[in-house]
């Protein structure tokens, strides 16, 4: 994008408007959009947020940084890095989506269980507690996952109910 205003470093990727030399911009910390052959800069966090449903990162953030402030100047400090996206709490899974309160217990399987193992009947209400159990287990398996630099939960990431 040729810019030919003196007074203007680039222009916003999204809405094309100027960014001015020793200005505030921000970049995606994804690394294919802040390379130098795409060079995405964006003049506001709303602009940054504009680009994501395109570009379909798993985890992104804006990075917010300044302009050289002048031609010949080729210094760029970074002065806010977004902290990755870790366990976001209780309703949340690093994103705006809430996570899903579903039952993850087939109710019917267990209640074969049960009824196989020991002759008993199994309330309904047990299907969320064990639900609940599993949310809990599975969250320290992500967190093993994580540790590891993985995106992915294995079965050793569930070792720790091995151990006691």
């Amino acid at each position: 994008m040729e810019v030919t205003d003196p007074n203007v470093w680039k222009k916003c990727s999204i809405c094309k408007k100027p960014i001015l030399w020793a200005a505030r911009y921000y970049v995606c910390s994804v690394s294919t959009c802040n390379g130098d052959r795409t060079g995405y800069v964006f003049c506001s966090v709303s602009c940054f947020d504009a680009h994501l449903p395109g570009a379909r990162h798993r985890q992104a953030g804006a990075i917010e940084k300044m302009a050289p402030k002048s031609a010949g100047d080729t210094s760029s400090r970074t002065l806010i890095k977004p902290a990755t996206a870790t366990s976001a709490g209780p309703s949340t899974h690093g994103g705006s989506k809430p996570i899903p309160r579903d039952t993850l217990i087939i109710a019917s399987r267990l209640k074969e269980y049960v009824t196989a193992k020991a002759d008993y009947n199994t309330s309904a209400s047990v299907m969320d507690v064990l639900s609940d159990y599993v949310r809990v287990i599975t969250d320290r398996a992500i967190d093993n996952a994580r540790a590891e630099g993985r995106k992915t939960v294995l079965d050793r990431d569930f070792d720790f109910l091995k151990k006691g």
